[in-house]
C-alpha cells in the first residue's frame, strides 16, 4: 500500500523485488535468534515494519518526502499537531494494518495459540543461511546500484522502502562535509553569480527605523488580490501591497521544522540542515544573526509567539540567535485560544502595546512576530469565520484554508490600524511574508485539486505550492513597486541590511539583496527531493540525476531546454554543502 500511495502505483514486480528480500532478512534473523518464541516475534516485527510503512505514508502526504529515522527527534511534537496528523489520515490508509488486526483476533483463539506453539522449532540452519544470504545480497544490490540517485523518492522506489531506511542510517554515518575554510563571501557570491552593485538602490532609505518582521502561518502568494464568491480573501494585505514593495516570485526555504525553520533562515541567511529541524540541530550553536547585527547598531530585539517557547526547541534557538527577550504563551495567556495558543487578534493587540513600551527607551527595536491562527488543518472556531464560501468550497481543505487565511488577514489589519493610531507606523519598516505553503499537492484530493486549478486558472504545481508573498513596507517612502525577480527567505537578511544602510562586509550570508540583484539561485530541501532548485525561470526537480529531471516553469509556461542547466544544479548542491559545513563548525554558545 505504501508504494501505491507514494509512487503512484508503479511496477508490481519492482515493488516485490525490492520489498520482499528486506523482509526476509528480518525473518531469517528471527529463525536464528528466537526459534522458540517465533510467532510472537514475527507478529512484533510485522507490527514494527507495518508502522514504518504507515509513518512513511503519513509523512509523505504532508512533506512529499520519505521519512527517515531523523524524524524521531520530532516525536514529542506530534501531540501538539495531532489535528494536522488526523486531517491527513485517509481511512483507507488504515487497511495497511489489516493483517495485524487479523492476527490479534486470532490470538484470542485457543486453537490458534496452540498451533503457534507447534511452530517453536528450529528450522534448518543451512536453509535459513541460504535464504538470508540471498536476501541480504539482493537488498545490498538494490542499495548499491541506486545509491548515486540524487532524488530520495527515486532511491526509495528502486531500493525498497526498508532498504532505503537502512541506507539513510549508513549515509549519515559516512557523510563528509566541506572544509569550512572554503566558506567565504566571495565563494558564495561566485556560486550564486552575484555581482555587488556600485550604487545599490534603496540603500539606507529606512536607516534608524524600527524593524517589524511578520511571519504569516502557511500563507501562500495566490491569496493576494484573489476573490472567491465576489469577496476578497485578503483585503488588508491587498491594501498594504498597493503602497509597498511587493515580490511576486518569493519562495519558502524551510524543511522539517516548518515555522521554526523559517525563523532560522530569515534571521541567519543560512540554509536548513539536511536532516531535522534547524532549531533542534543548530539550537546550541553561536549563530551569526540579524538580531546580533542590529544590536551592534543600537537596536533592542524581541520575538513574539503565542505558543510555548519550548515547542520546536525555540528557547535554545532564540538564545543562539541572540534575541534580547522572547514573548510566548506565558505573556499572551490562553484567552481566545485558536489552535496552539492565543489568537492572532490577541497576538497583535498585546504585541502592539509592548512595542510602544519598547519605543519609550529611545532606542529603535527589531521585533519578529509569528502568527499562528491559520495553522493546518485550518479548522478555526466558528465565531472566527468571516468569509462565506461558495458551496463547492465547503467541507474541503481548500475552503477551510481560505477562511483561516481571511481571518489571519483580518487580525493583521487590526494590528496595522493600531500601529497607525499609537504612532509607531511611520517610523517602522515592515517585512511581511509567509513561512511555508499551506496546501501540499500530496494531500489534496481530486476535487480540491480542481478547486486549486480554478483559483490559478492552471494546474497547481510546485511553483504555485512553494510561492509565498513578500511585502516590504517603508512608510514615508513614496515608491511602490512590483518585483518579479526570484527571491527566498534567506534573502530577507541582506535585503533589510541594504534598506537600513548596514554593510555586510565580512558576514557570511547565503541570501542576497533582492532589491538590487536581478538573478537568483535557491537550493531547496524538503517538500522537494535533494538537488531541486529555483532559478529565474522555474523550479527544477531532478530524476535519478540531473539529465532526467523536470523544470516546472513559472506561471504554467512551457519550459525550454535552456531554462535550467547542470551547472546550476551543481552550484545549488555546492551552496548547500557550504552552508552545512559553516554552521556545523560554529562554536556552541555558552
Amino acid at each position: 500500500m505504501a508504494k501505491i500511495v507514494i509512487f503512484d502505483g508503479g511496477s508490481l514486480w519492482l515493488h516485490l523485488a525490492t520489498g520482499i528480500p528486506s523482509v526476509w532478512v528480518f525473518f531469517c534473523l528471527i529463525e536464528w535468534f528466537a526459534p522458540r518464541r517465533k510467532l510472537g516475534v514475527y507478529l512484533a516485527v510485522n507490527l514494527l515494519l507495518t508502522s514504518i510503512f504507515f509513518a512513511v505514508i503519513m509523512y509523505y502526504k504532508y512533506f512529499g518526502v520519505i521519512v527517515t529515522y531523523h524524524a524521531l527527534q520530532q516525536v514529542n511534537q506530534v501531540t501538539e499537531v495531532k489535528g494536522s496528523v488526523f486531517s491527513l489520515l485517509h481511512p483507507y490508509f488504515l487497511f495497511i494494518y489489516t493483517d495485524v488486526v487479523a492476527f490479534l483476533l486470532l490470538m484470542m483463539n485457543r486453537r490458534f495459540r496452540a498451533w503457534g506453539k507447534t511452530l517453536a522449532v528450529r528450522e534448518s540452519k543451512v536453509l535459513v543461511a541460504v535464504i538470508f544470504t540471498i536476501s541480504l545480497a539482493v537488498s545490498a544490490a538494490n542499495v548499491w546500484f541506486h545509491r548515486d540517485s540524487i532524488n530520495e523518492l527515486k532511491q526509495a522506489e528502486n531500493m525498497g522502502i526498508i532498504n532505503y531506511e537502512a541506507y539513510a542510517i549508513i549515509e549519515t554515518a559516512t557523510e563528509q562535509t566541506e572544509d569550512p575554510h572554503l566558506v567565504t563571501p566571495e565563494a558564495i557570491a561566485e556560486l550564486k553569480a552575484v555581482e555587488k552593485p556600485t550604487a545599490p538602490q534603496y540603500w539606507g532609505q529606512a536607516k534608524g527605523k524600527n524593524v517589524v518582521i511578520i511571519q504569516l502561518e502557511a500563507f501562500q502568494n495566490f491569496l493576494l488580490d484573489k476573490q472567491v464568491g465576489g469577496h476578497e480573501i485578503t483585503p488588508a494585505m491587498n491594501r498594504l501591497k498597493k503602497d509597498s514593495l511587493y515580490f511576486s516570485r518569493f519562495y519558502q526555504q524551510v524543511g522539517q521544522g516548518n515555522t521554526a525553520d523559517a525563523e532560522f533562515v530569515v534571521n541567519t541567511s543560512f540554509y536548513i540542515p539536511p536532516h531535522g529541524a534547524a532549531s533542534q540541530v543548530y539550537g546550541k550553536k553561536e549563530l551569526p544573526s540579524l538580531p546580533k547585527l542590529l544590536k551592534e547598531n543600537g537596536y533592542q530585539t524581541a520575538t513574539f509567539h503565542t505558543n510555548d517557547v519550548k515547542f520546536w526547541n525555540r528557547k535554545a534557538l532564540y538564545e543562539a540567535l541572540g534575541f534580547d527577550r522572547y514573548y510566548d504563551t506565558e505573556f499572551f495567556g490562553d484567552e481566545d485560544t485558536v489552535f496552539f495558543g492565543a489568537s492572532d487578534e490577541v497576538l497583535y493587540d498585546k504585541t502592539a502595546d509592548e512595542l510602544l513600551n519598547m519605543s519609550k527607551s529611545g532606542r529603535p527595536f527589531y521585533a519578529q512576530i509569528i502568527s499562528m491562527s491559520a495553522h493546518h488543518p485550518f479548522d478555526i472556531p466558528e465565531h472566527k469565520i468571516r468569509f462565506n464560501l461558495p458551496e463547492r468550497y465547503q467541507d474541503t481543505l481548500v475552503g477551510d484554508y481560505l477562511q483561516a487565511q481571511n481571518y489571519a488577514d483580518y487580525a493583521l489589519g487590526l494590528f496595522i490600524d493600531k500601529l497607525k493610531k499609537n504612532g509607531l507606523w511611520e517610523n517602522t519598516v515592515f517585512m511581511i511574508y509567509g513561512d511555508h505553503m499551506g496546501l501540499p499537492i500530496y494531500s489534496l484530493n481530486d476535487h480540491e485539486k480542481d478547486l486549486m486549478k480554478e483559483l490559478y486558472d492552471r494546474t497547481y504545481q510546485f511553483p504555485e505550492m512553494l510561492n509565498i508573498p513578500l511585502i516590504v513596507a517603508v512608510p514615508g517612502m513614496a515608491e511602490s513597486k512590483v518585483f518579479t525577480q526570484t527571491g527566498g527567505q534567506a534573502d530577507l537578511f541582506p535585503t533589510l541590511a541594504n534598506l537600513l544602510g548596514i554593510p555586510l562586509e565580512g558576514h557570511i550570508v547565503f541570501g542576497q539583496d533582492i532589491l538590487n540583484q536581478p538573478h537568483n539561485l535557491l537550493p531547496q530541501r524538503y517538500y522537494l527531493p535533494s538537488g531541486s532548485f529555483i532559478n529565474d525561470k522555474g523550479i527544477y526537480v531532478p530524476g535519478h540525476h540531473y539529465a532526467d529531471g523536470i523544470l516546472y516553469a513559472f506561471d504554467g509556461a512551457s519550459a525550454g531546454a535552456a531554462d535550467s542547466s547542470e551547472e546550476q544544479f551543481n552550484r545549488a548542491l555546492k551552496l548547500l554543502a557550504l552552508s552545512d559545513s559553516y554552521v556545523r563548525n560554529l562554536p556552541d554558545h555558552k
